[in-house]
């Protein structure tokens, strides 16, 4: 125990190791420099997220991915990531949150390192799914680190920082991609993870204290199997349906034991004495208006980078590195805004905040979805700023709502949640609306093609823009034009509706905030 200024007793947040311990209602005297490492182990994880997305091409070119295997390859990382999440967050919460993020890391950048080695698709697959166990341990240890850290007054801005790193980090991924493809390779994408990796881990083994549950709890791999059956199912039958048929047994029965692992899941943690994540936690307006939240604007701003860098680089003809700058717009707002979200939640209220975020988002997404192949770059910069600018309004006091809806023991279940809605979101985001968009483009572009043309081309052409271009370079000079052509008006056809979807939802998310969300957060509840 130990003394506040004010003469009360208060908890200590940990009485083990190293005897490092603090007021809970002072906070820790170093924690500027804890939220600053912290963020920095965060980007990391965010950045590998969306990082491969300008290097797409390139995969494309030297792995000769299909398109399903694609989507595999940049969605196994948040599969696992969001599938792991929960029960990553519970092993932090009792054996160290330090311990659990120091792991994470050794995982990640040990798993980057055979990343950069991948000579297959289904290698490169194992590699990230590998990546996304490590992120599964750094991205929960980092939020309910500084949960445990920062007292609570000075909460909601530390949430709101870490919210607007991890929003910029998805943003920032495409630009760093960029500038590593503009003197290497792919395989640098990942290489370039290691020494990160050993600068952020020195800053954590130095500057991070310990922390953990005083409360051990037991730990429920029963739930975690199953939440990741649901997730992996869901994500299966999602990504494989364009390519097997929508109604073929395989996506039928993928689809049907997402449902059950579903069901299952959520009897077994109704029963189960300590569970990972108490169904009953959403009965909390805050804590289930968060997660909806969240969930939906990950799922629109991941899906984004996923098809705007294709859009970019095959339609619009952009390099990596400017592509990658390119969508820097939208990594700038996150950074100027989220910091200051939580004063613009304090003064007009949470509710209002959210509902203005997810109306901007809206607007950004309806501008991308009237994009064409000839569409100025300035529309493009303008969508961008929109999007950014919604999502960094939206985030911070939805993850701070989710974050202060349970007690301070259950910081890394709060954190884990917190960080499952925003990776499950996105893993979402890339199938679904990746998923749409390559349907589309099979579509306009079988109707485009000549009835003359070979079925064999035919086949390869429909598959994907990189394919169609692949074919398009081989044909002869009168029809390779009309190909390119065709293919990059297909793309725009599925960029449309992914679009629309993107607006639609962004629009519901407003409707829905508006009627659930909490219009002040009460910071002392649950603390």
């Amino acid at each position: 125990m130990t003394n506040s200024p004010s003469g009360a007793t208060a908890p200590v947040v940990d009485e083990r190791s190293r005897n490092l311990s603090w007021d809970p209602q002072v906070g820790h005297p170093h924690r500027q420099r804890i939220l600053a490492v912290a963020c920095l182990a965060l980007v990391m994880v965010v950045v590998a997220v969306s990082s491969l997305n300008v290097a797409i091409p390139t995969i494309v070119t030297d792995l000769k991915p299909s398109s399903t295997e694609l989507l595999w390859i940049v969605d196994a990382y948040a599969l696992v990531f969001a599938g792991l999440l929960l029960l990553a967050g519970a092993i932090g919460d009792r054996y160290g949150r330090k311990k659990a993020l120091v792991a994470g890391l050794i995982v990640f950048g040990t798993a980057s390192f055979f990343a950069s080695f991948a000579e297959t698709p289904t290698l490169l697959i194992a590699a990230r799914a590998v990546m996304g166990l490590g992120a599964a341990f750094v991205m929960p240890s980092t939020l309910s680190i500084i949960t445990s850290v920062f007292p609570p007054m000075e909460r909601p801005k530390a949430i709101a920082t870490w919210a607007g790193f991890a929003g910029a980090g998805g943003a920032l991924g495409p630009l760093l991609s960029g500038l590593v493809l503009k003197w290497g390779d792919w395989e640098e994408v990942f290489l370039i993870n290691v020494p990160l990796v050993l600068i952020t881990l020195a800053a954590v083994l130095v500057i991070v204290p310990v922390s953990r549950d005083t409360h051990a709890r037991r730990l429920d791999p029963v739930g975690a199997l199953l939440s990741v059956v649901t997730l992996g199912a869901l994500l299966l039958g999602i990504i494989e349906g364009p390519d097997k048929g929508w109604g073929s047994a395989f996506v039928l029965i993928a689809f049907a034991v997402a449902v059950l692992a579903a069901v299952g899941f959520i009897a077994w943690e109704l029963r189960t004495k300590v569970p990972m994540l108490d169904p009953r936690y959403f009965k909390i307006p805050g804590f289930s208006a968060g997660s909806g939240v969240i969930v939906a604007l990950f799922f629109g701003m991941f899906g984004m980078f996923f098809l705007v860098a294709q859009y970019l680089q095959f339609v619009k003809g952009y390099t990596a590195l400017t592509s990658g700058v390119a969508t820097l717009p939208s990594a700038a707002m996150m950074i100027i805004i989220a910091p200051r979200s939580a004063g613009l939640a304090e003064k007009f209220g949470s509710r209002r905040v959210v509902v203005s975020g997810a109306l901007f988002a809206a607007a950004g997404f309806g501008v991308m979805s009237r994009f064409t192949p000839d569409t100025p770059y300035i529309w493009v910069a303008l969508a961008l700023v929109l999007i950014g600018s919604g999502m960094a309004q939206a985030m911070a006091p939805s993850s701070t709502s989710i974050v202060t809806s349970l007690p301070l023991d259950k910081a890394g279940v709060a954190s884990a949640v917190n960080d499952t809605t925003r990776e499950v979101g996105g893993a979402l985001g890339i199938a679904i609306l990746g998923t749409i968009l390559t349907s589309q483009f099979s579509s306009s572009m079988s109707a485009a093609l000549p009835a003359t043309v070979p079925d064999q081309v035919r086949e390869v052409a429909t598959e994907g823009i990189g394919p169609a271009l692949g074919v398009a370079q081989q044909a002869p000079a009168e029809f390779s034009a009309q190909l390119v052509d065709a293919a990059h008006h297909a793309f725009t056809d599925g960029f449309h509706v992914a679009f629309l979807v993107s607006t639609a939802l962004m629009l519901l998310v407003a409707v829905g905030a508006g009627i659930f969300m909490p219009r002040q957060l009460d910071m002392s509840a649950g603390h």
